[in-house]
């Protein structure tokens, strides 16, 4: 007789559990609650997620601001870590790490782990004194018979991302080693396999072809070289509803909760296994009990967001990415000028997320972090005006042309995921960028102060701390001096600014010039 295993399965939630983009106060179709109401609930299925889970929302970043003592649960039977909480009361039985998991440090970690009836399962991370609840792998046996074998999985680019103090106390593997000791342990014991892992596609789904070099993400790899019956992806933030590549089956999920999904695994009486997949939105009610129990701290949150914090003597709207880059966007000149006086570099360097607010004349919290969503601290380093070109060489790549000859943005950008935070705008500099030659030798002037910077003279430069870690081309910055690191979060020194420069006048400069 044929036997099933059903999956609802989610991934970089990134702290999104009311139905609630924060960006205003709508009732929106996303968000845990309302996808955990749609949750089955019975002995032949599981419910999984993949990491990013207590980083990325106005609720995370108020909540590693509070003291710990504050109320943030109204019933501790699910504890009072209110993500675990929420995860406890939606029924999730199986998750792995996220890199993003650890952007607050490993106490943080082990408030949310401690609490989270799941288990955790990571096969290539794991802290050296042993003190996260983390485990490899584990075998689940469903009401019907079926043996399920789980392994859990995140990209190595943690030890590359995350702050060095945090990292010193972990031991990191690469992915696919890990996941390969793992399943050959597991497969023995069950009827099918099942990766969670934190880490995308690197080829396109369709072809084959590889896309990017980075071993951020490592899924088609995996898919090829190993033989899980099921591979639940994330971090690329890519909807992928069902795809059969190499030797596996695989999905991924978008971000911020809009759906999660839902996978049916039919073990046929000959052994052999049929997959069903779909994406299942969260168009329904929220969970029943999930609104009232985070209360203490949503309504917290609400106040907070709706705090006046300054005035700017014009509205940071925002458009098209690639007419921002053209045209110029006093948006991330203000964000470069808030770097510039919190570290007292030359020149600052800052990237548009994908998806952009705005900030109005008049600015509350609710702005601010709405339009900076990034957990980044800031780092000085000194760099001579050759590295700063190199530097600058690697955002030119974003600008192509298309078949028409129009000025285009780049496939390595936009595919397979959307990375306009790859392309990094520069202040304090005036700069300019000819579209029309090779790629690594499109800026043809760099100018300090009205004069030509020497290939030779050093410069102080601000950047962000994802940036610092190289990745997405970077790769010469991770090599220069560091001469100041920041640790107060990049929202929290906007805020900090517009809060004590209470009438903003915005720099509204157009310091890159791109031809033609």
């Amino acid at each position: 007789m044929d036997r099933t295993l059903q999956i609802r399965f989610t991934s970089d939630t990134h702290g999104f559990l009311y139905p609630t983009t924060y960006a205003d106060t709508a009732d929106r179709p996303c968000g845990l609650m309302k996808l955990a109401s749609e949750y089955p609930r019975n002995g032949n299925t599981l419910i999984l997620d993949g990491g990013d889970t207590i980083q990325g929302s106005p609720m995370t970043n108020l909540y590693h601001r509070l003291p710990k003592d504050t109320e943030f649960v109204c019933d501790n039977r699910y504890g009072t870590n209110p993500f675990s909480a929420m995860m406890n009361l939606a029924g999730y039985q199986y998750v792995t790490l996220g890199n993003h998991d650890f952007n607050n440090g490993l106490d943080a970690l082990y408030d949310y782990l401690s609490q989270l009836d799941a288990i955790c399962l990571c096969a290539n991370i794991r802290d050296k004194e042993n003190r996260l609840p983390i485990a490899p792998y584990a075998v689940h046996q469903l009401e019907n018979g079926l043996r399920v074998g789980l392994v859990g999985l995140c990209t190595h680019y943690v030890s590359r991302w995350e702050n060095p103090k945090t990292v010193e106390k972990l031991v990191i593997e690469e992915p696919i080693p890990a996941a390969r000791r793992a399943l050959d342990a597991v497969k023995p014991l069950c009827d099918i396999t099942v990766l969670l892992y934190h880490g995308g596609f690197e080829c396109d789904l369709e072809t084959g072809r590889l896309l990017s070099e980075s071993a951020e993400n490592q899924a088609c790899r995996i898919c090829r070289e190993l033989d899980f019956d099921l591979v639940l992806t994330g971090h690329q933030h890519m909807p992928v509803p069902g795809v059969r590549f190499g030797n596996s089956y695989a999905v991924q999920p978008g971000y911020r909760a809009p759906h999660c999904c839902a996978v049916t695994v039919t073990v046929h009486d000959d052994g052999s296994k049929s997959f069903e997949s779909r994406l299942i939105p969260a168009s329904g009610k929220p969970l029943e009990g999930a609104e009232a129990l985070l209360d203490p701290l949503e309504r917290r949150v609400q106040t907070w967001l709706d705090t006046p914090a300054g005035h700017l003597d014009l509205p940071l709207s925002v458009g098209n990415h690639l007419q921002m880059a053209v045209d110029g966007c006093p948006l991330v000149n203000f964000i470069n000028t808030v770097q510039l006086e919190a570290s007292g570099a030359q020149i600052s360097t800052s990237a548009l997320a994908n998806e952009l607010k705005g900030l109005p004349t008049t600015v509350t919290v609710r702005d601010v972090v709405s339009t900076y969503i990034y957990s980044n601290t800031l780092v000085v380093l000194e760099m001579t005006g050759a590295v700063l070109r190199q530097y600058m060489e690697r955002s030119a790549a974003y600008f192509d042309h298309d078949a028409d000859g129009k000025l285009c943005l780049s496939d390595e950008f936009m595919r397979p995921k959307v990375q306009h935070y790859n392309y990094d705008y520069f202040s304090g500099v005036d700069y300019v960028i000819d579209t029309q030659r090779p790629i690594g030798s499109r800026v043809v002037s760099v100018k300090l102060n009205g004069r030509e910077l020497p290939m030779d003279e050093t410069v102080t430069v601000c950047i962000n701390s994802y940036r610092f870690c190289g990745t997405s081309g970077y790769h010469m910055l991770p090599e220069q001096k560091v001469v100041r690191e920041i640790q107060t979060d990049v929202a929290d020194a906007i805020i900090e600014y517009v809060t004590s420069h209470p009438n903003i006048h915005v720099d509204t400069h157009k310091y890159c010039t791109i031809l033609p």
